[in-house]
């Protein structure tokens, strides 16, 4: 048999030139995996060697002068990179050279014990504490008599960038928030969130005002929120002190996985930001102000991420040394991927797409060889429970369903179909799963179809309506689709099947206007903190006689079944807050949300919309 590495007792590195430790280890691995005996490729440690019908052991290196280079055939010296002198350079002797560099694993463990065998993620865990230690989250205690303890677990995310490169390994200790008991561990819990309606309002006045948006992390924001309860975790796991491994940590700061934590972290910041001169929005609370001379500075705020801008770049500054100042931030520069968006801040415009996302989409549920499509759906389309029909897997199709609903958030053009096919997810088919990969396919040809925001001369603020009367086969109920555009960008769309059937095709344009009305009343609120006042907001209806029952009152053979609630449109009329105005039906945008249309029609409405392929 071979020699095996028992057998060889190796000179430290500094006494041998690399190649032969090159070589020898070359050799080691011959013999320990066939014991054959190589004639090339040998180290020639004596002048005479005979070849041998059996492996022989490996020769014992001989120690030489380090000025004495041995060259062997297969390793001449002039492919050798730098002084074979310096000896082997390991992974671990390279940090104090490239300690400016980062390093990153592209795995995500799941377990702690697998992050305990990579150095990078120990790091990251490392770091995470060292943020509990700053924040002055914690204080270890002995666990009081009576007290429930929490456990802890590590998760464990890589952060990608918007090309879908990793980044940054960011290890998490989150608590057990399952175990809390209400009124004890917790009381409120709800914190709000910005509305993607809120966030293309922002992108839409930023473009028409010619300022750039910027976005910035708050590390570990919810360490950063005071909490009133008494509330005890466990060590984290790895991390046990060796002097009090019985003791646990009582919380003075928010830890995530709390209930509370969201609530914590935003009162944290609403007060902050309310004691430095900003004004909370009335109608969207994630908005802030501020106001100086002519000039506003806008904030919006989702959880720990924050997008600001401002019409004076010195108030941007201004905001971004006042967070720095108080909070630990990453990820300071211009807004670019936000919420699984891509937006391109250009010259011209903003342009908002979710290409990568799309990308994703379509490998992941197996299109990639499928042929492209030009539409959605077909225009003769005919899709109902299909009771008869083969059963699908209904845990795919939701999946699918979510994926494509996530993606409608800049994608208004598969809006219908995708809200269509939800309509069956009790109960899926064959039938189904054709029509949503169909939906797919045609994200296929799309991929890079987004949303642009130009700049125009006039912000205002437009609403479309239309209907497909009882256009549901199964119970013969309308779709409303609805579609609001702030200074020719569009911002807010929806596709709805309505509540109630409608014994009329006016009845169902009166009910789809109101549902516009309801959107436009909260987006003109919310516009009010961006000082914007609107008074008689066009909403163009294709529809004489929905035109018609909103500006008379009286109640008649054709209105007096109508729900109460649908007829607050009229007061809004009366008080000259919308008026509703006549549109021919084939300008009417708002027909690509009710009802599957023909190729040439459905590109015409999608270019309406401002969808377009932005190229690099």
């Amino acid at each position: 048999m071979g020699a095996t590495t028992q057998e060889i007792e190796f000179q430290p590195k500094d006494e041998l030139p690399p190649v032969i430790i090159e070589e020898l280890l070359n050799r080691v691995d011959d013999n320990l995996i066939g014991g054959e005996n190589h004639e090339e490729n040998t180290i020639n440690t004596t002048q005479d060697e005979t070849p041998h019908d059996e492996p022989q052991p490996m020769p014992q290196p001989v120690h030489e002068p380090l000025e004495v280079l041995r060259e062997v055939s297969s390793h001449p010296l002039s492919n050798v990179i730098g002084d074979p002198r310096e000896g082997v350079r390991t992974r671990s002797g390279l940090n104090q050279m490239v300690g400016h560099c980062a390093f990153v694993s592209q795995l995500e463990p799941k377990s702690f014990k697998e992050a305990n065998v990579d150095p990078n993620w120990i790091v990251a865990m490392q770091e995470e504490l060292n943020q509990f230690e700053r924040n002055q989250v914690w204080e270890l205690v002995p666990l009081p008599s009576g007290k429930q303890v929490i456990g802890t677990k590590w998760v464990y995310r890589n952060k990608l960038d918007e090309l879908g490169n990793v980044v940054r390994n960011k290890a998490r200790l989150v608590a057990q928030g399952f175990k809390q008991q209400e009124g004890i561990d917790f009381e409120e819990t709800f914190a709000p969130v910005a509305r993607l309606e809120s966030i293309r309002m922002l992108l839409a006045y930023a473009s028409n005002k010619g300022f750039t948006l910027f976005q910035m992390d708050v590390k570990s924001a919810f360490l950063n929120g005071w909490i009133d309860e008494e509330v005890y975790v466990q060590q984290p796991p790895g991390f046990v002190d060796h002097f009090n491994p019985d003791h646990v940590f009582k919380l003075h700061k928010a830890l995530y996985g709390l209930k509370q934590a969201p609530r914590a972290w935003y009162g944290r910041l609403c007060t902050f930001l309310l004691d430095n001169g900003f004004i909370r929005g009335k109608m969207d609370t994630t908005l802030f102000t501020k106001k100086r001379d002519d000039h506003l500075l806008l904030v919006q705020i989702y959880v720990d991420d924050i997008i600001f801008g401002s019409t004076n770049a010195t108030l941007a500054q201004e905001f971004s040394s006042l967070m720095s100042s108080e909070f630990e931030m990453s990820m300071m520069g211009e807004l670019n991927f936000f919420l699984g968006l891509q937006i391109k801040q250009l010259q011209d415009g903003i342009f908002i797409s979710q290409t990568k996302y799309a990308k994703e989409l379509i490998k992941k549920f197996g299109v990639e060889d499928s042929k492209s499509l030009d539409t959605p759906m077909g225009k003769s389309a005919n899709i109902d429970a299909d009771e008869k029909g083969k059963p699908m897997d209904i845990t795919l199709y939701r999946g699918i369903i979510g994926s494509l609903l996530y993606l409608t958030a800049s994608r208004p053009d598969i809006m219908y179909a995708v809200c269509l096919c939800a309509r069956y997810q009790a109960n899926p088919k064959e039938s189904h799963h054709k029509a949503v990969k169909r939906i797919l396919r045609y994200v296929k040809g799309t991929q890079n179809l987004g949303l642009w925001y130009g700049k125009q001369t006039e912000l205002d603020l437009v609403g479309y309506t239309d209907a497909d009367f009882a256009g549901d086969r199964m119970d013969r109920k309308s779709t409303s689709g609805t579609c609001q555009f702030l200074g020719g960008s569009l911002v807010s769309w929806s596709s709805r099947k309505q509540t109630s059937v409608a014994l009329s095709t006016a009845e169902a344009e009166y009910v789809a206007a109101g549902s516009c009305c309801t959107q436009l009343l909260w987006m003109m609120q919310t516009l009010r903190d961006y000082e914007l006042e609107f008074q008689k907001v066009p909403i163009l209806c294709d529809n004489t006689s929905a035109i018609l029952i909103s500006k008379n009152p009286v109640l008649h053979s054709r209105t007096k079944h109508i729900e109460i609630r649908h007829h607050f449109i009229r007061d809004h009329v009366e008080k000259g807050d919308v008026e509703l105005v006549y549109i021919d039906t084939k300008e009417q945008i708002a027909d690509i949300f009710t009802k599957p249309l023909p190729t040439q029609q459905h590109l015409e409405l999608r270019f309406k919309l401002g969808m377009l392929e932005l190229k690099d």
